[in-house]
């Protein structure tokens, strides 16, 4: 279907320039779109990123207080006809302060041939779900056969990893998990272990995770002071880490002497490095997760490189999402229509 035909289909239900649709987070939850779904969305769009099929600048922001920040994030990615933006925020200090979630936010999706505004809705959901599909689409292209699965944080994200890893690491036999709130950790037993057929295990100390798991990753807060919970010490080779918060957790040395270190957008993480998020330095960037799976460039090679795989969010896999749900919502009567 080409973008006029698909700018008509959606004229069917919405009136292109003088109406939007406005879905709710509740909505977005339960439209109906599957784990399995999330993850061949989330690998369309690495895909389409690894092969430079895509428009995306890298994120732009402010910072009103100090430990926050707003990121402005755009994307256009036309095999998916989905263009659009996502506004996002980090407060990591909301949950004890306000009783609020760390990060809420907003996607908007536009008509391509227009340029109006065509749906508004939350992006907290999307982005719990795409985030999570990443890590484990680059684990599982990483290391496949691995038995063992450390996570960092046990919040949202924690939650959501734990249930889609065993849906590509197939080997799995243990889940480690921790989290600095014990509570969190019992929370995600709770949740997720009637659902899935591999055991969790409350992990002690982050020592007992780093030295015990083949794959880890973590996804707690990002802020610019580099916390080096898990120590350089702890970390073998052969281990594949998976961070969603940037150069926060983990000591600095494991990235600098990992045998690959691979990043899902390096002009991101260039930007990152400017704003001062990598203070020992951004480490050398051996590929994009996106181009290991498109096949454009070389994952792991050899069973005892050490690989660190950096993920800190890309609009592509939002306005892929965000498209998904949107289509469903139109044709299912969905959500809120309001007058633009």
């Amino acid at each position: 279907m080409d973008i006029n035909q698909d700018r008509e289909n959606i004229s069917k239900k919405l009136d292109i320039g003088k109406e939007i649709l406005y879905l709710t987070k509740t909505e977005c939850q339960n439209i109906g779109v599957t784990y399995e779904k999330i993850l061949e969305l989330t690998n369309d769009a690495l895909v389409a990123h690894g092969k430079k099929e895509y428009e995306m600048p890298a994120k732009i922001g402010v910072h009103p207080l100090e430990e926050v920040f707003f990121h402005a994030m755009p994307a256009y990615v036309p095999s998916k006809k989905a263009v659009g933006m996502k506004w996002i925020e980090c407060y990591p200090n909301n949950p004890k302060k306000f009783s609020l979630p760390q990060t809420t936010g907003l996607l908007i999706l536009n008509d391509i041939l227009s340029g109006c505004p065509i749906a508004i809705m939350d992006c907290a959901w999307i982005t719990a779900m795409r985030t999570p599909a990443v890590t484990v689409l680059a684990a599982a292209a990483l290391h496949p056969d691995a038995e063992t699965f450390g996570m960092f944080g046990c919040g949202v994200q924690g939650i959501e990893h734990v249930r889609f890893v065993v849906k590509r690491l197939k080997k799995l036999k243990k889940i480690y998990i921790y989290d600095v709130v014990e509570a969190a950790s019992d929370n995600l037993i709770m949740l997720v272990q009637p659902e899935i057929q591999v055991e969790i295990v409350k992990g002690k100390k982050p020592q007992e995770l780093a030295e015990k798991c083949e794959v880890l990753s973590s996804a707690t807060i990002i802020i610019k002071e580099t916390l080096s919970v898990v120590k350089d010490e702890w970390v073998s080779k052969g281990q594949t880490i998976l961070p969603c918060d940037l150069n926060t957790f983990w000591d600095p040395k494991i990235s600098k002497r990992a045998d690959k270190y691979i990043v899902d957008s390096k002009e991101e993480h260039e930007l990152f490095d400017r704003m001062g998020y990598f203070p020992d330095g951004l480490p050398r960037i051996a590929a994009e997760t996106g181009e290991v799976l498109a096949g454009v460039k070389a994952g792991r090679t050899n069973k005892d490189e050490l690989i660190v795989c950096s993920n800190i969010g890309m609009s592509v896999c939002d306005v892929i999402v965000g498209r998904e749900i949107f289509d469903i919502a139109l044709n299912n009567n969905i959500g809120k229509i309001l007058p633009l």
